[in-house]
Order: structure tokens, then C-alpha cells, then sequence
């Protein structure tokens, strides 16, 4: 797992104290410092859960996670996010068959600097035909390879809506951006044409539909044309959506957001008659950039008519590059060791990405606290226990970076979520470059100070000075030096538990014979060991005393 667990030095700081406490004759030492790097020059594979984050590798030497600006599927039926880095790895998401040609006067991928969405925009560069001429076949060519799509042959439509963006380079009269067609048959051996077509008109964008719209139950067609009103600006990026709805016969032309032509697709063109919705006919055949010169970006068909289901197309969030609802990611659950430990704070680098116009703009932050003036910023929760099983949302805690933690944060499993926001305006996002989480890995307790052992008739009394650290202690008892397997004292076996006591009195020992005793001190946590010390994270055993029982023998102490 490529996941780097590092040791870190103690600062100068920590030493100065370490060398003031040795030297008064305390046993304080330096805490040890780990941490555990994910990203960076690392793998981000343990951010495991993304929800609306995307992984980027242009912005810093080591990829980054920074948030999707591909908005999420809803119905899609034709999606091209035009990201592939050839116009020949086009894919339109299953239902249909996408092919290209590259080259002069056809379609090239222009990268992530131009794109208006997610990594890549496609580049158009076909001539604008002469007056009269239908002009060239067309850079990409779109079929239906499944009866399941939109534009399958003999498919008839309710709700749809078609969207993308838009960057034209000149913008002439002519220019063809979209052309759909087919034909179906009216009668035995008639047949006739029917199409789509989206063209450059006085610098507005004009629709055409012709033949598509069908009467109910009949072979009637009705042809609908609706025009833009504001000239589309070249060189900026602008937002244009179709949609129908099939209740009404509501059909809308949308440029970023506003409506700019409507009508409906009745008897009598007014909201009340009978709806024509569309019927598909066959051998259809979609162009894209057919007489254009531009980028397009994120090119969709949706099987519904946009503004339902609560998402509202020409509300101004759709329109932003980042979703205002920002994206989440979290880590998996990392294992401290059996010794658990303490995280002492949190460390991340990062920084943000801001679109202005076709350019992207980078601001490195480096570490510390990922909150821009623009307001994009990255939140981290952490949340650390015994047992990762029994993790619930409530058990998230807020986490400044950089930030040392209280106390309260202990526990051998952390895991650690980022919640990224976009800047106002929706151009703007944070990006994580690299997240440190460094702890002191858990020390067992000391072991007890100044222990002492007196003789008894038949048993040994003992006595040591007790830690505040310590949940309880552990007497180990044998009849040689360092050899601790005793197993004749009334109180059983070789260790025996004594609680928080600082006292035992071991009873049922042999008179005359010379018994070895330690003890160590142990914290209820980690794995511990099997038998009395299941379930106990034991520290070190202390020096060793020695005593040996005698008749009659009830005083003298002796180290």
C-alpha cells in the first residue's frame, strides 16, 4: 500500500526540555513523532470515498485532488465530456457510436487550459460553407448503436433536453454547429426527410426543427424554427440548452440560463392543443462542428425536460464551473498499532485553481489552513476510537490544520474526511496536494519506581511507588534471576493482577527458598497478550527484588 509512515525528529524545543528533566533526574523523554503521508509524492488510492472530487496531474509536480467540474448524470442518454486526449477515444456513453476526423478541417482535443469543464474541450476547424452548399461531411459523426437511445429509428419522445457549451473563434453566417437527420417513411415507397439543425444567423444561433414533430397517433409533421436574440460573443464561453416537455409542448432555447425563444409544438401553436412530440425515423445521423470554427465542451442529450426532479438548468448554479455544493473525500481507516496512540495534528498542502476565461490560473498556498478570499475552501473532520466498526457520523470532529489536538483524540484507528467548497461564483477550487496525519504512537506505562520486598513466614510482602498512568499492575514471581514462571502462591500463578494496589502480600511460598520478583504496569488498551493479560498494554518490568520466606521471620525490609 503506497502509504509512507515516517518517524519525525523532535524539535529543538522538545530536546531543550528532554535534556532540563534528565538532568534533575526525572525519566521524562522526548515524544516520538510519526506520521502518515497520503498524496504527495505518494498514492492518493487511500482516499478511498470521492464524491464530486476528481484527481488532476497538470496543476503540481504530484497529482492533486481538487473538485469535479463535470456535473453529475441525471438521465443522460449522449454525454460527451470531450476529455480523452484524442478526438478518436470519444465516447458517448454506450448508447451511441461516436466517430471522428481529425486532422485539417475536422476536430482536434485541446487540453485542460481551454476546457471549459473536467480536463479537455473539443476543437472544431471545419470551413464554412459557401452559400448553397451543404459543405463538408462533418468533423464527428454520431449514430445510435442501441434501440435504447433517443435517436434510435422508431423512437418516439416525450421529455428531452440537449446542452453545451460554446466557444467560437469567429462566429459567421453559416456556421453549422449541430445537423441531425433521417428519414421516414409516409406512405408505401414515400419517404421523407426530417432534421435538426443548429446554424450561425446574424451572430445568433438559430434552430430548426423540420419534420420532427409528429400529431398524435399520425403521420403529420409540424416544423419549428426558434432564433436567439443576443449575438453569442466569440471567444467566451457561453451556455445553450433545448429543452421540451411533452405535457405542454413547451419547447425553449436557453443561453446561459435565459430563455431567448419559445414556443409550442400544439394545433394552434398556444398551450392547450394537442402536443406533436418527436418520432424518430431512420438511418439518422448526428453532426457535430459540421461548418464550425471553436471549442465545444460537454455536449448532452437528457431524457427529460431539464428543470425537473430538482435540478433546475437555467438557475445560475448549473452554469458554474464547480457546483456550489462542493465535493467530499474520504480516507480509510488507518491502523495506529496496538499500542494506539495519540494524533497530535493534522498537516495538509494544497491550493487553488481559478478559471478565467480560457486560462487557469494556479495560487499555491503550501501548508497550513486552506481558506481563499474568494471563500473556496477545504473543511477536514477526523474521527479516531478502539473499534473503526462502530464509527458513526457523529463521531466527525472538526480539525484545523496545523492545529495541535487536544488530548481527546486517542485511539489505535483514525480516518480523516476533507469537504472541499467552491469560490463565489462557482470558477474557483481548492486542491490538495498532500495530507499528513502525525501522531505519537502510544507508549506503554513506566514501570514503578522504588520497589521494595520484605520476608514473611511463608509468604513476601511488597510494596512499590504506584504511576498515575497506570490502570493496574502486574506481580511476576519465579525462583530464578529473570525467570518469572512461579506457580505455588495462593493467589495462583505467575503474573497476578493487583488492580491499582501498590501493595501484594504473595502467601503460600516455600519457607528457605529465595523467590525473584517484578512488576510491571499496564493500560486497558491494545492487543495485549493471552491469558491474565489479555486485553492489557504492558509496560516494562522493574528492577528486580529478591526475598527469601523463613519461619518466624515477620520483620525487616530489604531492597
Amino acid at each position: 500500500m503506497p502509504i509512507r509512515i515516517k518517524q519525525m525528529k523532535p524539535s529543538i524545543p522538545v530536546l531543550l526540555s528532554y535534556f532540563l528533566f534528565v538532568g534533575s533526574g526525572s525519566h521524562v523523554f522526548p515524544a516520538e513523532e510519526r506520521f502518515i503521508s497520503i498524496g504527495g509524492e505518494n498514492s492518493w488510492k487511500p482516499a478511498e470515498y470521492r464524491s464530486g472530487i476528481t484527481e488532476l496531474n497538470a496543476v503540481r509536480p504530484w497529482p492533486v485532488l481538487a473538485l469535479d467540474s463535470a456535473p453529475p448524470p441525471a438521465a443522460v442518454d449522449l454525454s460527451l465530456s470531450f476529455d480523452e486526449a484524442s478526438p478518436e477515444q470519444y465516447s458517448g456513453g454506450g448508447l451511441y457510436t461516436v466517430a471522428a476526423n481529425p486532422g485539417n478541417g475536422g476536430v482536434s482535443a485541446a487540453g485542460p487550459g481551454w476546457a471549459r469543464m473536467g480536463a479537455g474541450a473539443a476543437f472544431f476547424s471545419s470551413q464554412t460553407a459557401r452559400p448553397g452548399e451543404p459543405g463538408p461531411a462533418g468533423p464527428l459523426l454520431i449514430t445510435a448503436s442501441s434501440p435504447e437511445a433517443l435517436l434510435a429509428p422508431g423512437s418516439q419522445i416525450r421529455d428531452f433536453s440537449l446542452e453545451f457549451w460554446l466557444y467560437p473563434l469567429n462566429l459567421e453566417n453559416g456556421e453549422q454547429i449541430l445537423f441531425w437527420t433521417a428519414s421516414r417513411l409516409r406512405a408505401p415507397g414515400a419517404y421523407f426527410s426530417q432534421y435538426i439543425r443548429c446554424s450561425v444567423v446574424k451572430n445568433c444561433l438559430q434552430w430548426t426543427f423540420h419534420d420532427l414533430f409528429t400529431a398524435p397517433g399520425g403521420q403529420e409533421t409540424l416544423g419549428v424554427t426558434l432564433n436567439g436574440e443576443k449575438p453569442v460573443i466569440p471567444k467566451l464561453w457561453s451556455h445553450h440548452l433545448i429543452r421540451f416537455d411533452a405535457d405542454t409542448g413547451l419547447l425553449e432555447y436557453l443561453v446561459n440560463g435565459r430563455v431567448e425563444a419559445l414556443t409550442y409544438t400544439t394545433t394552434g401553436g398556444t398551450e392547450g392543443g394537442d402536443v406533436y412530440t418527436p418520432v424518430i425515423g431512420g438511418g439518422g445521423e448526428l453532426v457535430l462542428g459540421k461548418t464550425y470554427t471553436g471549442l465545444m465542451d460537454e455536449f448532452r442529450i437528457h431524457r427529460r425536460y431539464a428543470g425537473r426532479e430538482g435540478r433546475e438548468f437555467s438557475a445560475e448554479g448549473e452554469l458554474q464551473k464547480y457546483s456550489p455544493a462542493g465535493g467530499r473525500v474520504e480516507t480509510r481507516t488507518f491502523d495506529l498499532g496496538e499500542d494506539a496512540g495519540q494524533v497530535l495534528r493534522l498537516e495538509t498542502l494544497g491550493g487553488r485553481i481559478t478559471t478565467q476565461g480560457n486560462q487557469v490560473r494556479n495560487e499555491y498556498a503550501g501548508s497550513g489552513n486552506l481558506h481563499f478570499a474568494d471563500d473556496s475552501t477545504v473543511q477536514f473532520f477526523m474521527r479516531q476510537g478502539d473499534n473503526p466498526y462502530r464509527f458513526t457520523d457523529d463521531d466527525w470532529q472538526v480539525v484545523r490544520p496545523g492545529t495541535e489536538l487536544p488530548p481527546e483524540f486517542q485511539g489505535r484507528y483514525v480516518q480523516v474526511a476533507a469537504v472541499f467548497y467552491p469560490g463565489a461564483g462557482g470558477e474557483a477550487s481548492p486542491y490538495l496536494e498532500e495530507l499528513r496525519i502525525v501522531y505519537s504512537p502510544g507508549e506503554p506505562p513506566r514501570p514503578p519506581a522504588r520497589f521494595y520486598a520484605a520476608a514473611r513466614d511463608g509468604a513476601v510482602e511488597l510494596n512499590w511507588r504506584q504511576s498515575g498512568e497506570a490502570d493496574g499492575y502486574l506481580v511476576y514471581y519465579g525462583t530464578a534471576p529473570g525467570e518469572y514462571f512461579g506457580a505455588g502462591a495462593l493467589r495462583g500463578p505467575s503474573p497476578i493482577d493487583t488492580g491499582k494496589r501498590g501493595t501484594l502480600r504473595i502467601e503460600g511460598l516455600d519457607n528457605g527458598t529465595l523467590y525473584y520478583f517484578a512488576v510491571a504496569a499496564y493500560q486497558r488498551s491494545g492487543a495485549g497478550l493471552s491469558g491474565p493479560a489479555a486485553g492489557l498494554r504492558i509496560g516494562e518490568l522493574s528492577q528486580e527484588v529478591a526475598a527469601r520466606p523463613l519461619i518466624g521471620y515477620t520483620v525487616g525490609w530489604y531492597e
